[in-house]
């Protein structure tokens, strides 16, 4: 098995962005979620209620984060002297408020106020599942610093489904190729290059994924969520991928090989 295609996400909710490489650190991909949005009180913003996010482009330009929003141009995104209180789900965290300009401008295209902030280095959120033995900092994504995926799952899915739907609608960080379908279920860690990445829980999908990336709408016939329900649910929910969190540092790069260390029984 070998890594398929990498993705970071420098901005939570907003598109990913395909890199042929990322680094590792504390919370996981170099630059992943350290960005988010939210709404007037601090909570987070993302595509579950506000689909127009998939339309708001970020890039990495000479290490400066930017976004281009439709309708309002293109914006670099840093963080600004200002600290406010964000939550995430059920996690509260200290964050820096970006200087004027890019949260405006989205305000302005999503039609409500909102900020964009950032996670610095000290802040401290951690991961949370049951066998969790130590704790494991992430970012501003949803729970954990890394979801894995198979290309061997998404085309058993795609097979099912009448219109074939593409891997960015779930968001991974690394997609594997080389597996047999949902492979992964039973995988407990893998070795990718120095890295060790333990597979925690099945990650349970939600209506964000039945938002088309391209055209920011929600599909009107609930699919593939619909379809991924009829064969993929637990009593934990529709399960697509795998959560991880990762030991050491490295370089993580399209092609390296993929090796499991410990499997696990299937869910």
């Amino acid at each position: 098995m070998n890594i398929h295609s990498l993705w970071l996400y420098p901005i939570k909710s907003l598109p990913g962005m395909a890199v042929e490489s990322f680094e590792l650190d504390k919370f996981g991909p170099a630059q992943d979620r350290r960005w988010m949005v939210v709404s007037a009180d601090g909570r987070f913003v993302t595509q579950r209620k506000v689909p127009a996010l998939a339309l708001v482009i970020p890039r990495i330009e000479a290490q400066v984060l930017r976004i281009a929003v439709p309708g309002e141009g293109d914006h670099a995104v840093e963080p600004g002297p200002r600290w406010r209180t964000v939550s995430v789900w059920q996690d509260q965290a200290e964050a820096l408020v970006a200087q004027p300009g890019p949260a405006e401008a989205l305000s302005r295209f999503l039609g409500m106020p909102v900020e964009l902030v950032y996670m610095p280095d000290a802040a401290f959120r951690h991961a949370r599942a049951p066998g969790l033995t130590s704790l494991h900092p992430v970012s501003f994504a949803d729970g954990f610093p890394f979801l894995v995926t198979t290309t061997a799952s998404l085309n058993d899915l795609n097979l099912r489904l009448a219109r074939a739907v593409e891997m960015r609608r779930f968001r991974p960080n690394i997609v594997i190729e080389g597996a047999e379908p949902w492979a992964e279920d039973g995988w407990q860690q893998l070795a990718i290059g120095e890295a060790r990445v333990n597979l925690v829980t099945p990650c349970s999908r939600c209506v964000m994924i039945t938002v088309d990336p391209d055209t920011a709408v929600r599909a009107e016939d609930g699919e593939p969520l619909k379809t991924l329900a009829s064969f993929r649910r637990t009593a934990d929910g529709v399960m697509f991928g795998v959560n991880a969190v990762h030991q050491g540092a490295g370089l993580l790069r399209i092609g390296d090989t993929v090796r499991v260390i410990h499997s696990k029984e299937m869910f």
